[in-house]
């Protein structure tokens, strides 16, 4: 369920309007001055009463304020700053943001890394994962936020509690477009929120499909796809883990890549990366590229068929490998504009082509669950194989979220040949 007491300090940036901007010091400048021109008693005495809420929520806060301050240190001018000071402008240009505060749903989830374990013991028969799950505040801003838990034996699920924390990454810019995430300050993945830094995300990070990616030298990095949005356009972008607490954010290139619901094949076929995708927002895409970050050819191999997927059919996540092909979970969009989840089956070797699908959809809304922040949707961004055995999280009128365990087999008996 969505947490409003789950917040982060993020920055926070104000300028005059346009029409009142001409022949005037910056707003930077004039709070910076209005900060300085105070008593040097009662800068400190603002501090303090500052600081003692703060440092309850955030364990990191004074170092989150100076952070700020530096980086905003070349727009200010010359002039020398006491610890105060900093402290204080780093404050003015920060905000308090509940991530989650109105909605946490569309979850994905792999197999946690072996060196993200911590040494934790696992329960025999079990396996560790990491949930990826979109998180809503203020103004309809998505971010990223996650969760560790442990599956099985059987159906036994335990989602660990998350921290009380939650804090910013460090933003460390390589190159114009993309930037790499720093989250050393988390102790917990659990803390780590990733919100919009890039222009092109200005409205929303939203929708991450996690996936295990293994390459052709056999090292595994965790890749996600997500839709980022500016307030008027969307487009693909990447998330690429270096560990679980370095990231890297990328846009995607080709003309393939300016739409939402791209989702990664789990590794190479035939020398050539793979993803499927709804490029006409209606019928399910399959991409190919040989460079990982453009993606300039497709075309649709699954259309709607059925009346639950009348509107749109697209993918769910990252399809998973089992013995038979490519297991493939849908959304379809049907009457109120209802989502429904359901399945497919691709060839292993060629995944243009679409073996088998469900006729009916395997999860939907139902009457208990047709509210929400958006009603009428159950939807998913990607499940989890353990054993001939699935695990999918998904999300309940785009509000919280839920799980359903199945096996392969049932899965594969309720679809029809395609």
């Amino acid at each position: 369920m969505p947490d409003p007491s789950r917040t982060v300090i993020r920055p926070f940036s104000f300028a005059y309007p346009a029409a009142f901007d001409d022949g005037r010091p910056s707003r930077v400048h004039a709070v910076v001055d209005r900060v300085r021109a105070l008593d040097p008693a009662m800068r400190t005495r603002m501090r303090a009463l500052l600081a003692a809420p703060m440092r309850e929520r955030h364990r990191n806060a004074d170092r989150v304020f100076l952070r700020r301050f530096a980086e905003i240190r070349d727009e200010i001018g010359a002039g020398d700053f006491d610890d105060d000071e900093q402290w204080l402008i780093g404050a003015y240009f920060s905000q308090e943001y509940a991530f989650e505060s109105a909605a946490l749903f569309n979850p994905s989830m792999v197999r946690l890394p072996d060196d993200a374990l911590d040494g934790r013991p696992t329960e025999p028969g079990a396996v560790r994962f990491l949930l990826s799950l979109r998180g809503i505040g203020e103004g309809h801003i998505s971010s990223v936020t996650f969760r560790t838990g442990e599956w099985g034996p059987g159906d036994r699920l335990v989602l660990d509690p998350p921290s009380a924390n939650g804090v910013p990454p460090q933003i460390e810019r390589t190159e114009a477009d993309w930037v790499r995430l720093l989250c050393e300050d988390s102790q917990d993945v659990s803390e780590t929120v990733i919100f919009p830094v890039l222009p092109s995300q200005h409205q929303g990070i939203e929708d991450l499909r996690m996936v295990t990616f293994t390459d052709h030298d056999d090292v595994q990095s965790i890749i996600g796809t997500y839709t980022a949005f500016d307030g008027k356009t969307a487009r693909q972008e990447m998330l690429r883990g270096i560990d679980i607490r370095t990231f890297e954010m990328r846009p995607l290139a080709g003309s393939m890549t300016g739409y939402k619901g791209m989702a990664l094949f789990p590794r190479r076929i035939d020398g050539q990366f793979v993803m499927l995708g709804r490029q006409d927002s209606e019928n399910i895409w399959l991409l190919r590229s040989d460079d990982l970050y453009t993606w300039d050819s497709g075309t649709p191999i699954m259309a709607p068929k059925y009346p639950w997927e009348f509107v749109q059919l697209g993918n769910c996540g990252s399809p998973i490998e089992i013995d038979e092909g490519w297991l493939v979970f849908t959304h379809g969009v049907g009457m109120v504009r209802g989502y429904c989840i359901g399945a497919c089956l691709l060839d292993k070797a060629d995944p243009s082509k679409v073996l088998a699908r469900t006729p009916s959809p395997l999860l939907f809304p139902s009457a208990e669950q047709r509210g929400g922040y958006v009603p009428n949707v159950t939807y998913s961004c990607g499940g989890l194989l353990q054993d001939r055995r699935v695990l999918l999280p998904y999300a309940i009128g785009d509000e919280y979220s839920a799980f359903a365990v199945a096996e392969v087999d049932d899965i594969l008996a309720a679809m029809v040949p395609a």
